[in-house]
């Protein structure tokens, strides 16, 4: 895997991005192959193993959601909290050498 840059799959319309259904991680803005981290930021790497049939990209931007903001319940407040400043950002995954089907997650909190 790269960390090429690819097309923006994030949903930023309110009215889709909170409309009933489930979105993917790497819609609801948790995947970030673009991202550079700032000196403020808290990195972490994390090893993870996708389940059959997601791809790693996927895989890495759920590691960034539910360990962040994911979590929460849509609620009517949520157009007062700046979210996007506290969501986990997924930026970089490579295959773990020696270990197929295990990945390496860059995560920038």
């Amino acid at each position: 895997m790269s960390n090429a840059p690819v097309g923006s799959t994030e949903i930023k319309d309110a009215k889709k991005r909170y409309s009933a259904g489930v979105l993917k991680y790497k819609q609801m803005g948790y995947w970030m192959p673009d991202y550079v981290p700032k000196d403020t930021d808290t990195l972490c790497l994390f090893r993870i193993t996708p389940q059959d049939g997601v791809d790693p990209e996927e895989a890495a931007a759920a590691v960034a959601g539910e360990s962040s903001t994911a979590t929460w319940t849509v609620v009517w407040t949520d157009r007062l909290t700046a979210c996007d400043s506290y969501r986990a950002k997924a930026y970089k995954v490579q295959p773990v050498p020696n270990r197929p089907g295990e990945y390496f997650a860059w995560v920038a909190y």
